[in-house]
């Protein structure tokens, strides 16, 4: 199998298998418990968060476990609309944003919130002249993806932080940042953002963990969840250390070649554009600006039999974001692209993993779904 889906899921590292499996196996007391056996267990949650924290380039105690990108999403939105509701009703969003942002504004809309939707340009990026005509005395919250997860367009997230923090001092700017992480270099120190959502199983760690980034800005957050206290009282429940360790495992991992994989991912992916280039009847959506995502359209043949043709040949791509099956992509759409190139659009992503000898497998594929184009 030729996996070409990373923007889905990543294959878990064995750094992050062996976490995962020691975990279950030999480190699996409560945190909680005062005995030597559970205080274990804490050191070694703790150590899970400095990892973390050491690849977002962020403070340990700013670092929040979650069960993933989606909760932290949900978690940043609905804490700030928590916080600053009563006071003022006004949020700033992307028409290009993960449905686990979009859906909480369409929530926060239908309890008498207004939310502006910022729409992107031809590349599908966003720009910060639409960030600043868009703000206004009242926005409390601010959310820009920072890379897209269909074309792999790069939003300016400092320059837009910085921005906001300027133009409305009070407002909380959050980042869903689980296409960027470990693959967009940034310090969450200095990025300027107030909240920044990753998950695991972007970056080869396991499904079900993730974590939001919460500024020393942000002196109280409200809670996601109340119970025993965990996570400083702003997420309560019995750790899932299986999950937070192999994500640490993940991060630590990944980090030691972060550079040098982007590096490579990003030759890669123009070597595929060149190729591709020189092939009539396939085109490249959008800005693709990330190393690892680009989004390709054969108009006239359905996204579905590009797959089908491209799996025939062990080859996984995807028809965009894993998380929007059934519906005419919501980013394409905002880009103003015809009906028919949304319609044979599909997306490759890369990662450490991937060879140039799957990148040339790809242009095979492609070539096999062009002549059945055409025959």
């Amino acid at each position: 199998m030729i996996y070409l889906d990373n923007s889905a899921t990543t294959k878990p590292c064995k750094e992050a298998v062996e976490a995962v499996a020691g975990a279950m196996t030999t480190d699996w007391g409560n945190p909680s418990a005062l005995y030597q056996f559970g205080i274990d267990a804490a050191v070694s949650l703790r150590t899970a968060r400095h990892k973390v924290a050491a690849a977002l380039g962020a403070e340990p105690d700013r670092v929040f476990f979650t069960s993933g990108g989606t909760e932290a999403d949900n978690w940043a939105i609905f804490g700030a609309a928590k916080r600053f509701g009563k006071k003022n009703k006004h949020i700033i969003t992307t028409a290009i944003e993960h449905p686990a942002v979009l859906n909480c504004m369409k929530d926060l809309e239908a309890q008498g919130f207004e939310v502006t939707y910022l729409q992107p340009d031809a590349l599908g990026r966003i720009t910060l002249d639409a960030l600043k005509a868009a703000l206004r005395k009242d926005t409390f919250l601010v959310c820009v993806m920072m890379v897209n997860n269909e074309t792999g367009a790069v939003m300016p997230i400092a320059q837009m932080a910085k921005l906001v923090h300027r133009m409305c001092p009070d407002a909380i700017f959050h980042t869903d940042a689980v296409q960027g992480f470990m693959k967009v270099p940034f310090m969450a120190k200095s990025l300027g953002a107030d909240l920044i959502s990753v998950s695991s199983h972007k970056v080869h760690g396991p499904k079900g963990a993730g974590a939001l980034y919460i500024s020393p800005r942000l002196k109280s957050f409200p809670p996601l969840l109340i119970g025993g206290g965990q996570e400083k009282g702003l997420r309560s429940g019995t750790e899932g250390t299986p999950g937070i360790f192999g994500f640490a495992a993940a991060c630590e991992a990944v980090n030691k070649t972060f550079r040098e994989d982007i590096s490579r991912e990003k030759d890669m992916l123009n070597s595929l554009i060149e190729k591709i280039s020189a092939m009539e009847g396939i085109q490249v959506n959008g800005a693709h600006d990330a190393p690892h995502i680009l989004s390709l359209a054969i108009p006239g043949v359905p996204t579905q039999n590009t797959i089908n043709i491209l799996q025939d040949s062990g080859i996984c791509v995807s028809a965009g974001s894993a998380c929007a099956k059934g519906h005419r992509s919501h980013v394409m759409t905002a880009m103003n692209l015809s009906p028919e190139v949304i319609d044979g659009s599909f997306r490759v992503s890369i990662s450490r993993d991937t060879t140039q000898a799957d990148m040339d497998a790809l242009i095979e594929g492609i070539q096999s779904v062009l002549n059945w184009k055409n025959r």
